[in-house]
């Protein structure tokens, strides 16, 4: 049932415009998938699916494309990064930040103790201070150059 649910998720972003989770679980409906918010949630991190304007400026899930890595998605999101003691701070656009932090995650840092994302924003948790610094200069390097 899983693996049905998430292919037609995927039917579903290719022929919709699908701007939140709500309108995910709702068309999934439609089709007659009865499942809860979180399991739309579930499914959209599985699918590693991420968010991305339109050509009408509102945001709506895709897949990423091939060969599209988890370090792209967090190049492609990050607007501002900085730190204060050994806190740091990164902005993504509007509703990104949790693809954002997933992608950081997933690169291991080891000097990260922790993350966590709201809706456009990313707090890391570092051992150091350096460590923060050396986590914001890596990232600027890796997205401004």
């Amino acid at each position: 049932m899983k693996n049905k649910r998430q292919y037609k998720i995927l039917d579903i972003i290719k022929i919709h415009d699908v701007e939140t989770q709500e309108m995910l679980q709702s068309l999934l409906s439609e089709y007659g998938f009865n499942v809860t918010q979180a399991t739309v949630s579930r499914d959209i991190k599985e699918l590693g699916l991420v968010k991305k304007a339109g050509d009408n400026g509102v945001y709506k899930y895709i897949e990423p494309a091939a060969g599209n890595s988890k370090q792209n998605i967090f190049i492609d999101t990050v607007t501002s990064i900085d730190y204060a003691i050994n806190t740091v701070v990164i902005k993504c656009h509007n509703g990104m930040a949790q693809a954002a932090c997933a992608a950081l995650d997933s690169m291991n840092y080891s000097s990260i103790v922790g993350t966590i994302a709201g809706d456009d924003t990313i707090f890391a948790v570092m051992r150091t201070e350096e460590d923060a610094c050396s986590l914001v200069e890596t990232v600027k390097e890796m997205i401004w150059g």
